[in-house]
């Protein structure tokens, strides 16, 4: 068994974030200035926590933001970044490019929600699922392959440590984990992933949880933190368990505001 942490970050703000609009797949952004602010500040929230391996969406707003955080943390400066395609957003086919207003709008008419509603030439929820799936399949090999030392055939449980109240510090849930994965991705992606580690995945949260807010976007920057296990042997890596720790928290930006 090996379990490690997964801590999942949303890219910086865009200026195409700011002003409403959707990028989606098609429009491939960097980060705004405050954008890079908020990832200096996450960075800096991120700076004492360890990481092993970093994974980013292939896009510019992604790849700049893990730049940063890596560019920023004190124990992980020399890690390669993992770039892979199938961590990018969720395409908004033709509403890409337009408001966000626009497509809420468009959900209406068809009766649904813009969370599970799809554009015209847009990608379908389940479809977003399938490129999760093949992500944490590649990444979960990566991990064993990885921390193969670090595996431990009498472990059957998570760690403990995320059972009871959180510290609020940046290194909640980890302490006890020897592996950690930071993830930057996006904030449609995040919202479908979240929802199918919880409900398909049978990942477990934290006792009194508001699902609403589980579930609910997250902002720029935005931090999911999760405990993961794995079952290894010399022929596969399943997954054996997954544990939330918090999701959707931004201490960082509430700082930077204040």
């Amino acid at each position: 068994m090996l379990s490690f942490g997964l801590t999942i970050v949303r890219h910086g703000e865009t200026q195409y974030n700011k002003d409403g609009l959707l990028q989606g797949q098609g429009i491939d952004s960097s980060l705004s200035e405050a954008g890079i602010r908020q990832a200096e500040a996450v960075g800096l929230y991120l700076q004492d926590v360890h990481f092993t391996n970093i994974f980013a969406s292939d896009m510019k707003r992604a790849k700049q933001t893990a730049e940063i955080i890596v560019r920023k943390n004190k124990t992980g400066n020399d890690l390669d970044i993992v770039t892979d395609p199938s961590l990018k957003e969720r395409s908004f086919g033709i509403a890409e490019g337009g408001r966000v207003e626009d497509m809420r709008n468009m959900a209406k008419a068809a009766g649904q929600l813009i969370p599970e509603y799809t554009p015209p030439n847009g990608e379908t929820v389940e479809q977003v699922k399938v490129r999760i799936s093949k992500f944490l399949k590649a990444m979960f090999q990566r991990m064993s392959d990885d921390h193969r030392d670090k595996v431990r055939p009498d472990v059957e449980s998570q760690p403990a440590e995320t059972d009871g109240p959180l510290a609020g510090r940046p290194d909640d849930g980890i302490l006890k984990v020897s592996a950690h994965a930071l993830v930057v991705t996006h904030g449609a992606y995040m919202r479908v992933a979240v929802r199918h580690f919880i409900e398909d995945l049978a990942c477990s949260v934290p006792l009194g949880s508001d699902m609403t807010q589980v579930f609910s976007a997250c902002s720029n920057t935005g931090i999911c933190r999760f405990i993961v296990t794995l079952r290894c042997s010399d022929s596969d890596v399943m997954l054996s368990g997954m544990k939330c720790v918090f999701v959707n928290r931004r201490d960082h930006i509430k700082a930077e505001d204040s």
